[in-house]
């Protein structure tokens, strides 16, 4: 389950997830971002992780869509601050994730 609640104040438009960003849910987040972008000019976009409880890697591909995008990210615990840093390490122009090149 995805619940998504969308605040909007005068100059942010916050993007609140609950439960588990995977799988066919992520479109959920896709079709609502799409839809609340093309409504709103808000100079700042937030997807708020706090209480996600999982994410995969579809999941993972998609907020980093939503950062090169412009979105910001909040969160909290070790797992997601971990995830949302190998997001946002990447310059917005190139792909979402760095390729191991420990391995070559």
């Amino acid at each position: 389950m995805l619940r998504i609640t969308v605040h909007d104040s005068q100059q942010v438009l916050t993007f609140q997830l609950e439960g588990r960003l995977a799988g066919e849910l992520v479109r959920q987040l896709e079709e609502c971002w799409q839809t609340c972008r093309d409504r709103q000019s808000k100079p700042v976009l937030r997807v708020d992780l706090t209480n996600v409880t999982y994410i995969d890697a579809v999941g993972q591909e998609c907020l980093a869509s939503l950062y090169r995008q412009g979105a910001e990210f909040v969160a909290v615990d070790c797992l997601t601050k971990a995830t949302v840093a190998e997001i946002t390490r990447n310059p917005r122009t190139e792909g979402s994730f760095p390729k191991d090149e420990s391995n070559l």
